[in-house]
């Protein structure tokens, strides 16, 4: 199982197309290696803040969570730890 945690958050001042640029190019190496985008978590974070750890951050109301497709249905989640519960 894989989670992607795209961290320093903040030194981007929180920026949606800065994550969405993560997660296209990180997409395209995570396909290389056998991955399916799809079923995989990608959480914004800040682990010097600690945004979207634990909590649900306020520092990016333009993220409106994750979703993990899988064969028993699909997982939903707004933080890292959501991520890790859902493995």
């Amino acid at each position: 199982q894989l989670i992607v945690a795209v961290n320093k958050m903040d030194t981007t001042k929180w920026s949606e197309d800065r994550f969405n640029e993560i997660i296209k190019e990180t997409s395209t190496f995570i396909k290389k290696v056998g991955y399916n985008p799809k079923v995989v978590p990608f959480v914004p974070i800040s682990g010097w803040h600690g945004d979207n750890m634990l909590e649900e951050s306020t520092n990016m109301p333009w993220y409106k969570g994750w979703t993990k497709e899988t064969k028993g249905g699909t997982s939903k989640g707004k933080t890292l730890l959501d991520a890790i519960d859902a493995i």
